[in-house]
């Protein structure tokens, strides 16, 4: 199905000023589906890298389903995530106690995931479901309707974001897990639903969760504290997709993008020309794109008016998937590290050490 979220309206792009939580009576729903379509760098927190030690021991490996289940991890309760950021969050809250994959891998693109025979048929072994929620995964009820495995939404409890224009104007951003202080969330979910999957080791779950989250927390403090480095006139991020708004909000960074979810309508001219004006009218140095999504369009905004972009392989940002094990960001952890060096690094102008 098709979903047209051509620009509307004036003619400026959406310029979001995140000072303090959307309350639009919204946090109890959940949103229809909102997508259809596809298709840096050493960590600069030295506390989160005790946290990338103590709690990333799975981290390394994406998980997907077709990565050979060992014969210890059949006698083990198999449980199922979307996609490889929640897989590295479930894999150290369950620690050795639970089989955790992935149904997309490394670099796949989540919004628009075509199921194949095979994931469906593996689907049906899981004793648990963790999806995101928000309406990420389109695709998901469909997926799953084999299943009698329990289904959780991991943004359950999370402040929402309206999308700010579009046909989809005043549902859910459902890129919550940008904000580590929604990753707690995300991870409290986890321990509650692994719990129930298996009580006999509710205090190991309880116990990892808790670890889990103190590194989360030590990684909140870093990334606003690197944001925060920011001049005042310096503090706008703008990318293709607007999948930073939670991070903006923790941060109290202005936000513009191309589009405002990924769909069949990315990079028209008149999402260009807007965004080509507001870079102009603010001065803004740097622009930028995420892993999943091609730059085409923001490299034309970029040449149109000087701005540096920062879309290759060591300057991308990440947002709906983990790298592989040797890349930049084979953790959730070093995701958020990540792209805030990025960040910091492109509106600066000054590379970190």
């Amino acid at each position: 199905m098709k979903m047209d979220i051509g620009q509307k309206g004036p003619s400026m792009p959406m310029i979001s000023k995140h000072t303090s939580p959307i309350t639009s009576g919204r946090s109890g729903l959940t949103p229809p589906a909102l997508y259809t379509r596809r298709s840096a760098l050493g960590l600069f927190a030295g506390a989160a890298l005790v946290g990338l030690g103590a709690c990333s021991k799975m981290g390394a490996k994406t998980g997907s389903m077709d990565e050979g289940a060992s014969s210890d991890a059949d006698s083990k309760p198999f449980v199922l995530t979307t996609f490889t950021v929640t897989r590295d969050i479930a894999a150290n809250v369950a620690g050795d106690f639970l089989d955790v994959r992935s149904i997309t891998k490394a670099g796949a693109e989540i919004h628009d995931y075509e199921p194949t025979p095979e994931d469906i048929k593996q689907a049906e072994g899981a004793a648990l479901i963790l999806n995101n929620g928000l309406g990420l995964e389109r695709w998901f009820e469909r997926f799953a309707t084999d299943s009698h495995a329990e289904r959780v939404d991991l943004s359950k409890g999370v402040d929402p974001i309206s999308i700010s224009e579009g046909d989809f104007a005043g549902e859910a951003n459902p890129h919550a897990w940008m904000s580590p202080k929604n990753g707690q969330i995300y991870v409290d979910n986890m321990v509650a639903a692994f719990s129930r999957l298996d009580p006999d080791h509710a205090s190991d779950y309880e116990s990892n969760g808790k670890s889990y989250k103190e590194s989360l927390e030590k990684i909140s403090s870093e990334l606003i504290q690197r944001l925060d480095e920011l001049p005042t006139d310096q503090r706008t991020l703008v990318t293709c997709e607007g999948a930073f708004s939670y991070l903006c909000r923790d941060a109290n960074l202005d936000e513009i993008y191309l589009w405002p979810v990924n769909s069949a309508e990315e990079g028209t001219p008149q999402q260009i020309a807007k965004v080509v004006q507001a870079v102009r009218d603010k001065s803004i140095p740097a622009v930028f794109c995420e892993s999943t999504v091609s730059p085409k369009a923001m490299r034309q905004v970029a040449d149109e008016t000087g701005a540096s972009l920062r879309a290759d392989a060591e300057h991308m940002l990440y947002v709906d998937s983990l790298s592989d094990g040797d890349g930049p960001v084979p953790t959730y952890l070093e995701l958020l590290s990540h792209d805030a060096k990025v960040i910091v690094e492109g509106l600066t102008g000054k590379e970190s050490k």
